[in-house]
């Protein structure tokens, strides 16, 4: 009996893992994604930028985020700042063009707010953009929620 129970047990802590880890992420609707886990928020021409949920849950504790400055161009694709982890230290690509107008500065103090409140606390910058056309170039909810599935099942 008592070897049926454990089995069960971990039985139910590998079914945990692999079936339920990955459903927590979360992604909101009216938010674009970028294929490399950042979201931007639209609002007339300014953009609010920052990491998915599902970049902040692979990256772990984040210790230290690398802001750029105020007035610095951005292009879409290409980095502008980098977050630092526990486990790794990733590059922030821009999903859309523009000049940063606003960095987050609470980040300085509480990087980890990027962990607990990735869209909404843990913004990291502003954009001023130059180019709405550019965000046809990012998914939408829904999608950038398939391509977190078959990015995990990859690995």
């Amino acid at each position: 009996m008592a070897s049926g129970m454990l089995w069960a047990s971990r039985a139910a802590s590998c079914l945990r893992i692999s079936v339920f880890h990955r459903g927590f992420s979360t992604v909101l609707k009216d938010l674009k994604y970028a294929d490399s886990h950042e979201w931007v928020k639209v609002t007339g021409n300014a953009a609010t930028i920052g990491i998915t949920d599902h970049a902040q849950d692979h990256l772990g504790d984040v210790v230290y985020v690398e802001l750029p400055e105020v007035g610095a161009a951005v292009k879409q694709g290409d980095s502008f700042g980098a977050v630092e982890s526990v486990k790794a230290t990733s590059d922030i690509n821009s999903p859309v063009s523009g000049k940063v107008v606003e960095v987050n500065e609470e980040l300085s103090n509480s990087p980890a707010l990027v962990n607990s409140s990735p869209y909404e606390a843990g913004w990291i910058i502003k954009v001023e953009m130059n180019d709405a056309g550019e965000l046809k170039n990012l998914m939408d909810s829904e999608k950038y929620s398939k391509f977190c599935e078959e990015e995990d099942s990859k690995h």
